[in-house]
């Protein structure tokens, strides 16, 4: 079942039946004890004694300082360890005795959050080549099928208001793959990248059985399903054609950081593939991407504040890679192409918000800058077509699309003017690029909202004529009207304007202070937490709660120095913002401390494991998924995996002023003897480390 689905009703039932303050024991490193609410207990009148970890102490030393961590032994890196296992799952059994008397309503939940989604039903079809291609789901099936049709008039140009054709006498659907088929052989299935040949006659997807994202790519005749030579095993997800003979892949080190880029050619034994670059230093990940022109493969390198670019001809794999774009400390490039071009997105320190530049591919140090840098706008990324380019933006926090037409391929490139804006209708909502065909005047994307479903837009880029293609369904009687979106702005501890995205049923609240709150935070990596629809969260907001989400410095919704300022030994403005947050909420009447919920997870779980600690008194209640919470002792083991690389996200705590600061703030560090809120911790004890920010 969609884990949205369950999550939903795990946190919803704590929301809504979270009582009096407990006080946190036991060790959130790998699973935190949870002192829920009596409340909870239904009839039963003696609440089960909660599991007590053992102590075992453990010393650490650095700078003359010497930190004890008595639950050390909990970290067990073979996840076999019987203690340990036996320890979490004294603390499942807890946290399900506490909440039995929740069980009811948290069927009556989960049954009412499944009620809400069409299980029948599919993607908006996507016009490329020959064919529509488009995914489908089926009732009572949890995996999805991924389909194509042929276009009748493949000729005709593409068109915003194109319908494909699905009757009687339609061209037939034909079912390329269908992971229902594939995940019955196997207790967990994902499928990471489904990539079509660019003859559009095989198919190249990446499959994951274990969930550990360590995958293996099949390679399959897109018509017949007959596999096309042996698989790749041990391999990531981020893979592209090269060609219609050979495939581009990425492959990870021990701790599991993206280091090598090999090139396959189908037919030959994945030993005989060749190592197109080796990445050595472990502050450095690669990345890989397609040209939209489907000319060039871009490898990538990059660390939290630098990334260099390397490009491959498809028409000349045997030249190998080519150096784009150098490798220096401090400058971060995106690339694409075009015609006789590359077009080269820069950031800097000087020019932090991206500047994006133009090169001619025979002589990519002659570059001219195109779209100058903007203190107030910041370039996220590009989308390049044959006639014209399409920017995503960010300005005040919210994002924007920005589209220019570009000269003919023969013209020179010169600066950009005249771009044309694409409008929206919401105070606050989230709008992505969508992939597009490159030879089309038609740029798709997808807009949601607080309030409005996911929305699939094609927009004619000559005309500026916007139509939707796809809204998502949302089943139980759903209006849009009956719900009311604002953007607020609290004032920081150090005058900062922190923008704040909220909902609301404008039928339930009476925002006297009265309602409950559900407050959700992120704030690092510079991640933009944009205001969209989830269909899960109209169970809180039809109950009469408030969701908020605060745009706290340490993500990017205002800018790189937006980010910048939430970093390093700034971190702590990533808490005090959200606290100020609250405290603005509470004063403007949105909510009360009694009756304030707090929500993160992973790195915004340290946020929650922070805030917890500095101001315990302020929440009722709070869920924190997967946390991120034992950040100094983390930090200072190079040996888990992305550690190193995090040294420029967090600061190296091998020397003595990060060490003290990360001290400071790390959750683990700071726990002690208070009134704490009711806490839900959730965490996994399988499979490799990934942030997840989903609100």
């Amino acid at each position: 079942m969609n884990s949205d689905c369950i999550g939903g009703v795990l946190h919803l039932r704590l929301l809504l039946f979270s009582t009096s303050h407990r006080i946190l024991a036991g060790h959130p490193k790998i699973s935190a004890s949870r002192r829920l609410s009596t409340a909870t207990m239904g009839s039963q009148s003696q609440p089960p004694s909660p599991p007590l970890a053992e102590k075992v102490k453990h010393e650490m030393e650095l700078f003359g300082d010497v930190r004890v961590d008595n639950y050390y032994w909990l970290r067990d890196d073979s996840r076999s360890d019987p203690k340990v296992i036996s320890y979490l799952q004294q603390e499942n059994a807890y946290t399900e005795a506490m909440m039995s008397g929740t069980k009811k309503f948290e069927d009556e939940i989960y049954a009412e959050i499944r009620g809400r989604i069409k299980e029948d039903d599919m993607s908006a079809p996507l016009r490329k080549g020959p064919y529509y291609y488009y995914s489908r789901t089926l009732e009572g099936k949890e995996y999805v099928q991924y389909c194509r049709r042929p276009i009748p008039n493949r000729d005709a140009p593409s068109s915003v208001h194109d319908t494909m054709p699905t009757g009687p006498d339609a061209p037939p659907e034909h079912v390329i793959l269908d992971e229902n088929v594939k995940a019955q052989e196997h207790g967990f299935y994902r499928i990471g990248a489904f990539k079509v040949s660019p003859n559009h006659k095989m198919v190249a997807y990446a499959e994951d059985t274990k969930g550990d994202e360590i995958y293996t790519v099949y390679v399959i005749d897109a018509e017949t399903q007959a596999p096309i030579g042996k698989p790749l095993v041990g391999v990531t997800s981020n893979l592209e054609w090269a060609g219609n003979d050979a495939l581009v892949y990425i492959t990870m080190d021990e701790i599991l950081r993206p280091d090598k880029a090999w090139l396959h050619k189908l037919g030959a034994d994945q030993s005989n593939d060749s190592c197109l670059y080796h990445e050595k230093d472990d502050m450095f990940s690669l990345g890989l991407e397609a040209s939209e022109s489907e000319k060039f493969l871009f490898i990538s390198s990059e660390s939290k504040i630098t990334r260099f670019v390397f490009y491959l001809e498809v028409s000349k794999l045997e030249e190998g890679l080519k150096v784009l774009t150098p490798r220096i400390i401090g400058i971060d490039t995106s690339v694409s192409h075009r015609g006789n071009h590359f077009f080269i997105q820069r950031r800097s320190d000087e020019f932090f918000n991206s500047e994006l530049l133009a090169c001619p591919v025979d002589n990519t140090s002659a570059t001219t800058v195109l779209i100058p840098h903007r203190a107030s706008v910041k370039i996220q990324y590009i989308q390049l077509f044959s006639d014209h380019l399409a920017v995503s933006e960010r300005e005040e926090g919210l994002p924007k699309i920005t589209v220019y037409h570009l000269p003919e391929v023969e013209e020179p490139l010169v600066n950009l003017e005249g771009g044309k804006s694409v409008q929206f209708i919401d105070p606050v909502y989230s709008v992505d690029l969508s992939v597009s065909q490159f030879s089309s005047t038609i740029l798709r994307f997808s807009y949601s909202s607080l309030r409005m479903p996911k929305s699939v837009y094609d927009y004619d880029m000559n005309t500026g004529e916007s139509v939707l293609k796809k809204i998502e369904t949302v089943l139980g009687g759903f209006d849009a009207s009956n719900y009311v979106t604002e953007r607020k702005w609290a004032t920081a501890s150090d005058g900062t304007q922190i923008p704040i995205s909220i909902v609301y049923q404008k039928n339930l609240v009476k925002l006297d202070g009265s309602d409950p709150m559900l407050l959700y935070g992120y704030g690092s990596y510079e991640i933009c937490i944009d205001p969209d629809f989830k269909a899960s969260r109209l169970s809180l907001l039809d109950r009469g709660f408030i969701f908020a989400i605060a745009h706290i410095r340490g993500g990017g919704e205002m800018g790189r120095q937006w980010y910048e300022n939430g970093k390093f030994l700034k971190k702590k403005n990533t808490f005090t913002d959200f606290i100020s947050c609250a405290e603005y909420l509470i004063e403007q009447k949105y909510c009360s401390k009694e009756k304030l919920c707090i929500e993160g997870r992973s790195a915004g779980g340290l946020l929650i494991g922070a805030v917890l600690n500095m101001r315990p008194d302020l929440w009722k209640a709070a869920v924190a998924g997967v946390p991120f919470v034992d950040v100094l002792t983390t930090m200072l083991d190079p040996t888990i995996p992305l550690t190193t690389s995090e040294w420029e996200e967090w600061g190296d705590p091998r020397k003595e002023e990060f060490y003290f600061y990360l001290k400071s703030y790390s959750p683990v560090d700071n726990v002690k003897a208070q009134n704490y809120p009711d806490i839900l911790v959730t965490a996994g004890l399988r499979g490799k480390y990934k942030d997840q920010y989903n609100t």
